[in-house]
């Protein structure tokens, strides 16, 4: 990524699972320096001394202070804004909590990036967004729309905004991967919510590799999706046991969680209608119409085509044998069976 080279880089949520690999990416591709905002003390610790680089900095603080959000963005060329409430049921049970952090943390992140003269903003997002239906979701598409007002609001700014809608990243902090590993290295049987339950499949590096591609290529108020396959979590179980020698696993079936849907939505049918197709990414423009509706009441509105939502129950669905496949490219299950065989 020439465009950074020498750039300084600020990540919001730095010390999580993006925030990490991001990290590693970063400290590949000739950024002068890396700024972690977060407000895990104990996380910078370990990060820090994971790392090593004199190129790191840390900030302590939180997205909700817009004090402190503006003192990790001194000299920032361009942010990753990466922290958020990720749990669905912990945002059911605390909703205020997530509009805090969420919105309106966001909204601090992104007027705090066009104070200092950020020259570009990336806002993580996730398919939950998408016709949300827990509070989780509904934070993120306020933060999405958060960003998208910002755009549109002040399009001479100098800091282009832009949005990452992406669905589950595996072997992630949160991930069920991780549990069912756990659960068969104990013996115990692994826990399915619903097995016809269908979730995106991305890793870690192609959620990167989806923020450097919105740096690279966004105008502002762009949204940006990668294509990703999909499976049922019975199928994701089955794999994940099959990896690690257990053929027919003892499933115990324990009912969906606050606010989880059967299938995800990465885009709309109304955003499908706007999108363009980039290959392995979806680019939809921003709607920079006005509040004026004059013309949208003497025109009329176009058509809307026969098209689908992009959902993980009609995305390239995978099954067995091709989840296991995908599975063997996480470093964390490879270097899992390496300590097994050996």
């Amino acid at each position: 990524m020439t465009a950074m080279q020498g750039a300084t880089v600020t990540i919001t949520g730095g010390t999580g699972s993006f925030g990490s690999t991001m990290v590693s990416h970063l400290l590949t591709r000739g950024v002068d320096k890396v700024h972690i905002l977060s407000r895990d003390e104990a996380k910078q610790d370990e990060m820090r001394r994971r790392f090593s680089n004199a190129r790191l900095r840390f900030f302590l603080g939180d997205v909700r202070d817009y004090e402190s959000v503006a003192e990790a963005f001194v000299n920032t060329d361009f942010v990753f804004h990466a922290a958020a409430l990720k749990q669905v049921p912990s945002c059911e049970f605390f909703p205020a909590q997530a509009v805090k952090t969420n919105v309106l943390g966001s909204h601090n992140v992104i007027e705090a990036a066009a104070a200092a003269g950020v020259r570009s903003v990336v806002c993580l997002s996730t398919d939950k967004a998408v016709y949300p239906v827990n509070a989780m979701g509904m934070s993120k598409a306020l933060m999405e729309k958060t960003a998208q007002a910002f755009a549109r609001n002040h399009p001479e700014s100098k800091t282009t905004v832009s949005v990452t809608r992406y669905g589950n990243v595996i072997y992630s902090r949160g991930s069920v991967i991780p549990l069912f590993v756990k659960q068969i290295q104990s013996g115990q049987p692994l826990t399915l919510t619903e097995p016809r339950m269908t979730r995106f499949l991305m890793s870690l590096d192609e959620s990167v590799d989806l923020v450097e591609h919105a740096f690279l290529h966004a105008e502002t108020g762009d949204l940006f999706v990668r294509k990703a396959p999909a499976c049922t979590v019975e199928v994701l179980a089955e794999a994940v046991a099959s990896l690690l020698g257990q053929e027919d696993p003892d499933i115990k079936m324990i009912g969906t969680r606050h606010g989880e849907k059967l299938h995800e939505t990465l885009l709309s049918r109304e955003e499908m209608l706007r999108a363009s197709d980039q290959g392995k990414y979806f680019k939809v423009p921003l709607d920079v119409r006005s509040m004026d509706y004059e013309s949208f009441y003497e025109d009329g509105q176009r058509a809307v085509a026969n098209m689908d939502d992009y959902t993980s129950e009609n995305t390239d669905r995978l099954g067995l044998e091709d989840t296991k496949k995908l599975l063997l490219n996480l470093p964390e299950l490879r270097d899992l069976l390496g300590m097994k065989s050996s």
